[in-house]
């Protein structure tokens, strides 16, 4: 019967064991195929968020640090479109680059072009996403994404509009295994990188890039 006993707790420990083993590996795994998911969700809003801000600076000349304001913008702005009236002939394809083709078409009027306007809300976002989840970081139960602007000034004296939003590991990553968390915080600190996912720049010209690209 004691042999029996220690039998018993010798097997429940050894499957104990064999459970904190397979944890502690899958736990890693697990955590990156749920950051993954949340990656792409929100790189995919960042995206939207690029969109809107580009078409508002299109029209103001600048861009806007509030959500209000371009959700405003998107729902009810227009934007200018240059359409082109006409076909340019292969003859002048056959002669010229593209760019000088059409040049040459227009010089000669057989392409006219004329502008137009189209909805915001129709160009940037119908049957892409719900414009009023644009603030909100996916999957975090209402957490905003950080939206701010700035100006740098060129060499040549130009003052170039910026524009930043972002999303912190802690907003994006929010309920999901906080030591990974912070393990890939400290990872890109000391790579010197965002730790995080974000558009944009508030110091930098860099064509409003995120920095996944």
């Amino acid at each position: 019967m004691k042999k029996l006993i220690i039998s018993i707790i010798l097997g429940a420990a050894v499957i104990a064991l064999c459970f904190c083993i397979y944890d502690s590996i899958m736990q890693p795994i697990n955590f990156q195929k749920k950051a993954d998911w949340r990656y792409e969700q929100t790189k995919k809003s960042l995206m939207n968020i690029r969109d809107a801000q580009v078409a508002y600076k299109s029209i103001h000349g600048k861009y806007t640090n509030n959500f209000d304001t371009l959700q405003n913008f998107v729902k009810e702005g227009s934007l200018k479109v240059i359409k082109a009236i006409g076909t340019i002939p292969d003859s002048l394809y056959d002669k010229y680059t593209r760019k000088v083709a059409e040049m040459k078409a227009i010089e000669l009027g057989i392409v006219k072009r004329d502008t137009i306007e189209i909805a915001c809300y129709d160009s940037l976002c119908k049957d892409k996403y719900n414009l009023d989840s644009l603030r909100y970081v996916p999957l975090t139960g209402g957490k905003i994404f950080q939206l701010d602007t700035a100006h740098v000034e060129t060499a040549s004296k130009i003052v170039v509009p910026l524009f930043e939003a972002k999303a912190h590991n802690d907003v994006y990553l929010l309920g999901l295994d906080r030591q990974e968390i912070v393990n890939k915080t400290d990872e890109a600190e000391k790579n010197g990188k965002y730790p995080g996912l974000k558009v944009g720049s508030l110091t930098e010209i860099n064509n409003n890039a995120g920095n996944w690209e």
